[in-house]
Order: structure tokens, then sequence, then C-alpha cells
């Protein structure tokens, strides 16, 4: 089994997040034992950001089992029509990261729609790459994935 990782489960781990630290170090041992973890270039990037030097980066991906997949013409192609997707159906609502239930948001004040954009294009380039590299995808962010990629297994 291929198991593509996001970022957040990885830096659960290199933080180390409190809340989460235990979960995401028994999901990627768990997936580590059934077949390959992988990662796409943006997850690399996104973690190179916790190291001192690259040399570093390179130790944790090998300690980890953990494999760079480069992104296709496919993933890259799917990622901007998902993204273009996301931003026409994107109205004055903030959606759960866990569920992915929308909800509308108001300014106290004057009662107008507050927009915060949720995701960006890197959110779509990593889900587009698990969908066409891996079986799963281990992340926090669930809603938003099962929203935007319907044949992706979520973990």
């Amino acid at each position: 089994m291929i198991t593509a990782v996001d970022t957040n489960i990885l830096l659960d781990i290199l933080i180390p997040d409190e809340a989460f630290l235990e979960s995401s170090k028994e999901l990627l041992d768990r997936h580590l034992s059934k077949g390959q973890l992988i990662i796409c270039e943006l997850v690399y990037a996104e973690l190179s950001s916790q190291f001192l030097d690259e040399q570093e980066l390179r130790s944790f991906i090998a300690g980890t089992g953990i494999r760079l997949v480069p992104s296709d013409q496919r993933v890259l192609d799917l990622a901007g029509r998902t993204w273009r997707e996301y931003r026409r159906n994107r109205k004055a609502l903030l959606q759960c990261p866990s569920c992915g239930k929308s909800v509308a948001v108001a300014c106290p004040s004057c009662n107008s729609a507050l927009k915060i954009r949720q995701h960006i294009i890197s959110d779509f380039l990593i889900g587009a790459h698990a969908l066409h590299n891996a079986e799963i995808l281990l992340t926090r962010d669930r809603g938003f994935y099962k929203a935007y990629f319907k044949g992706l297994r979520i973990e």
C-alpha cells in the first residue's frame, strides 16, 4: 500500500504538537508497516522550514522511511482545475477542517460577511498528488480533502 502524508502529520512530530504527537506518530508507524510512505515536493518544501540545512531534512526523510515522489503534469492539471472550482464555489463561508461543514461568519460591528481564504494552491497540489500516486492520504485536514478529492481515501 502506498500512503501519502500531508505536512501537518509530520509537523506534529517535528514541532511537536502535544495534542497530536502520539496519534500522528502511531498513524505513520501503522502505515509504514503496511507499505510505502510518500510526499510530494510541496510537503518537502514546507518541511524544509523546520531544519537548519538540507542534510538534516534528508536525514529525517530517510529515517522516517518516506520517499519524495515528484508531481507530473496530470497532478498539476488536476490541482489547478480543482483550485479553480474551489475559488468559484467559495462563498462567505468557512469550512471546518475536521468534518467539512461550511459556516457563515459576519462582522459583529457591521454584519458584513467575512471571507477568509482557507486554502491555497498547495493544498490542492497535495490532494491531487495523493489521488494520483497513493491509495490513502494521512492528514488532519480531512473535511477539505473529502470535499474536493472525492476518490481519495483519507485517514
